[in-house]
């Protein structure tokens, strides 16, 4: 894995991500904001309930798609750069 991570996983819906935080919970998470058919709010609440750090990544620009309740949330631009992406990293803390 890249910048120290030891372990990344992946999941391709809502009701996944949720299982997955319950069985094991991350210390940091990307979340898409768009997911095929659904969007990625339901689990930022779970992650912001349990004080686990994340940052959105989408294709929308800043005005537009991240509901008001996230506004203050940091989020990525896609495509982002490794820079960026390391530098998300690094500002919660999930890499040293």
């Amino acid at each position: 894995m890249g910048f120290g991570v030891r372990t990344v996983r992946t999941v391709a819906s809502v009701a996944r991500a949720l299982d997955a935080i319950a069985e094991r919970a991350p210390d940091f998470a990307l979340l898409d904001v768009e997911l095929v058919r659904e969007k990625s709010f339901a689990i930022a609440e779970r992650l912001l309930a349990l004080k686990i750090p994340f940052v959105f990544v989408t294709g929308y620009d800043a005005e537009t798609g991240i509901s008001q309740e996230f506004a203050g949330q940091p989020r990525l631009q896609k495509p982002c750069s490794s820079e960026e992406l390391e530098a998300a990293l690094l500002e919660a803390n999930a890499i040293r």
